[in-house]
């Protein structure tokens, strides 16, 4: 009975210290600040760039960013659904896409490993100019 109550007694303080190496800071309610394309901007260059800010103070694994002509509401076409994953290969906020001349929606949210925020939208249109 006693190895019993022993081996339970160091069980949880086990457990309970690997709870605090291992704890996860809950991003959810975090949000994304998307700086480019900003709101209902005319973007004149086939090759956008899409920026936007790390949340202070708060370790990510990766990003979401989405892209959607016209609306994710209403899509005709995801034209991209990306995860990227921050690594020696990937350390950053910002993607580059091609996109033809139309109206898209851009979105994006950050993942750790237990949480991850709701994703922040911008509207945006693609107009380069007829040469």
């Amino acid at each position: 009975m006693k190895k019993l109550l022993l081996l339970s007694i160091l069980f949880c303080i086990i457990l309970s210290s690997c709870e605090d190496i291992i704890e996860v800071q809950d991003i959810s309610n975090e949000s994304i600040v998307l700086l480019a394309p900003a709101e209902n901007t005319v973007v004149t260059d086939s090759v956008v760039n899409f920026v936007w800010n790390e949340i202070p103070d708060v370790d990510i694994d990766a990003y979401r960013v989405q892209i959607a002509t016209p609306s994710f509401e209403s899509a005709a076409q995801i034209v991209l659904d990306s995860t990227l994953t921050l690594d020696s290969t990937f350390i950053g906020t910002r993607v580059s896409q091609k996109l033809s001349n139309r109206a898209y929606q851009w979105r994006v949210k950050a993942i750790n490993s237990a949480f991850e925020t709701a994703f922040t939208v911008n509207d945006f249109t693609v107009d380069v100019p007829s040469n």
